[in-house]
């Protein structure tokens, strides 16, 4: 038989204009750039804090850094580490590997050295760009892998000079390391040099971007710059961005979305990334009023930490109208909540490494439904030329249209494959399509609901609970404003469900543990609702602010042990 979702049914809820397919001009992600920076020579390429960077400055110190890299040895489909925090040097890192048919390894800056050798000896590594302030971590890995290079650089060296420093800037401090190369003065040593001109085609591969899939250890994603490009295009149309806006660069980076979110929508249609290091909500808000940034993709944290900083009803960020929810959906307690503050709405997008970001999107100007079972709010419509599914996660079998199983997905934006991992590609995408781990359906109308992660099901006496579930409820609660729900091991039932739930500072009650098992009792299944609460003051993200219910599960195993 035909099966439903081979229809795509949910064609016919795209905006007027939209694409049902698309097939984006044969050119890499550095030819995305270098056009910017042959036709907006002098447009913002990035607002760094109070200073500016344009297209042809960041094209010129690509050039720079590129001709260098050469010198060391970097050649065609190499590996470069950038282990950097959201600063320029990071764009003049990308483009200067892209410019010799490099592989850019982008990597989070608070690894460890024994995750850093991992990563090195995985990725086969010949040089590393990291900050000065990551030395430590990084000085030992000469001689255990195969870097033979290390260059340094620091948050400061871009900062405007006529401004005063940036409050999270203020315990920095510029320390020349004898051992490395310095960024600034490697680049001051070619300065008008151009590199060897090499061919870039759209399947080299553009990324190596780490991600632990659906499980195992990290495996290196093979991002093409067909398929960066591809993924450029679609953020281009799904949330209409156009010439004149600006880009609040949120995401980390090394991460996909602010790689492909960020930084290679910027480049497509020659428009400026506004980075400020790390985040810091108060910090984020002054240079969103100061830049006017238009468009923005973050987690559900972001979101949350921005709503409940003092500055916020202080600040004029209306000119964000483009606002984008990515690394976990978001419940729709929050988006209203968000919408009544501020005005603005959330779409809710959904993707993963192995997709170069978006899959299935919520069309800018459209609202997604809320599913009357669960009260979850929709991720949005599978995106143009590809096609999602939803099939049993033992059999393979595809499940009918509201039926709940793990989504599938096909289409350009699926990487090939993971870096010298036969047996996991193998694994994970089968005849083209990826099994992504998360478990969702669709309804009837074509609209997507992610339920949750396979691995993080809760089996309360022989019944589902889907954290998500119990999480969207407590996000209903006035005084919620983070909640994480994992299973916790209970002798009766097998496991039990147990949230973790801090509170909004503006919210003035007092709020005890059995106040908020009582308001999901009320609003849930017997076996859902949770039987333990407890109320702490922060919650573990990662980088990129997705909660880290792994460590929760772990810190809980640790109390039964002991």
């Amino acid at each position: 038989m035909t099966d439903i979702y081979e229809k795509r049914i949910w064609l016919k809820q795209y905006p007027r204009n939209y694409p049902i397919d698309f097939e984006p001009p044969p050119v890499s992600a550095l030819d995305l750039f270098e056009e910017s920076a042959s036709n907006a020579t002098q447009s913002p390429a990035i607002h760094y804090f109070d200073n500016t960077i344009t297209y042809g400055e960041l094209n010129s110190l690509a050039n720079y850094l590129a001709t260098g890299l050469s010198d060391l040895g970097v050649k065609k489909d190499d590996r470069v580490i950038i282990h950097l925090q959201n600063i320029p040097q990071y764009l003049i890192s990308l483009y200067a590997v892209w410019k010799l048919g490099g592989i850019a390894v982008g990597l989070n800056p608070m690894y460890k050295e024994k995750e850093l050798e991992f990563y090195c000896n995985d990725s086969g590594a010949k040089v590393i760009i990291t900050m000065e302030s990551c030395y430590p971590q990084v000085r030992g890995l000469i001689g255990k892998t195969g870097l033979k290079s290390i260059i340094t650089t620091s948050e400061l060296d871009f900062v405007s000079s006529t401004h005063p420093l940036p409050n999270i800037l203020k315990a920095s401090e510029k320390r020349r390391i004898t051992e490395t190369k310095d960024l600034m003065d490697f680049l001051d040593k070619y300065r008008g040099s151009y590199p060897p001109r090499v061919k870039v085609t759209p399947n080299d591969i553009g990324y190596l971007i780490y991600t632990s899939g659906t499980t195992g250890p990290p495996k290196g994603a093979m991002n093409t710059h067909s398929n960066i490009v591809f993924c450029a295009h679609i953020y281009r149309m799904a949330a209409n961005i156009n010439n004149t806006d600006r880009v609040l660069g949120v995401a980390p980076f090394f991460h996909v979305t602010g790689s492909v979110g960020h930084l290679a929508v910027a480049s497509l249609l020659g428009i400026p990334v506004i980075a400020f290091f790390r985040f810091e909500a108060g910090e984020v808000l002054r240079l969103v009023e100061k830049w006017q940034a238009s468009m923005v993709v973050a987690a559900l944290t972001v979101y949350v930490a921005l709503l409940e900083h003092p500055d916020f009803k202080k600040r004029n960020i209306s000119s964000l109208t483009k606002v984008i929810s990515g690394g976990a959906p978001v419940p729709q307690g929050f988006v209203q909540r968000f919408e009544q503050a501020c005005n603005i709405y959330i779409h809710n997008w959904y993707g993963l490494t192995e997709t170069t970001s978006p899959c299935i999107i919520t069309p800018l100007g459209s609202k997604s439904p809320i599913d009357p079972d669960t009260e979850a709010l929709s991720v949005g419509l599978p995106i143009p030329s590809s096609v999602v599914k939803v099939q049993d996660p033992q059999t393979g079998v595809v499940l009918p249209q509201g039926e709940v199983g793990e989504i599938v997905v096909k289409g350009p934006m699926v990487v090939p494959g993971y870096w010298n991992k036969p047996e996991e590609t193998k694994s994970a995408i089968k005849d083209g399509w990826l099994l992504t781990g998360d478990v969702g359906k669709m309804d009837e109308d074509g609209w997507f609901y992610i339920v949750d992660r396979k691995k993080d099901l809760i089996n309360v006496s022989g019944y589902k609970v889907w954290p998500r579930d119990v999480e969207d409820v407590l996000y209903q609660h006035p005084a919620v404003k983070e909640a994480c729900v994992i299973g916790v091991p209970d002798a009766y039932r097998g496991e039990t469900v147990k949230a973790f739930v801090t509170i909004r500072e503006s919210y003035k009650e007092e709020v005890i543990p059995e106040e908020l098992i009582e308001f999901c009792r009320q609003k849930m299944a017997a076996y859902k609702y949770p039987r333990i609460v407890e109320i702490v003051s922060e919650l573990a993200k990662t980088l990129s602010g997705k909660l880290l219910k792994r460590q929760l599960r772990e810190e809980e195993a640790q109390k039964i042990r002991n």
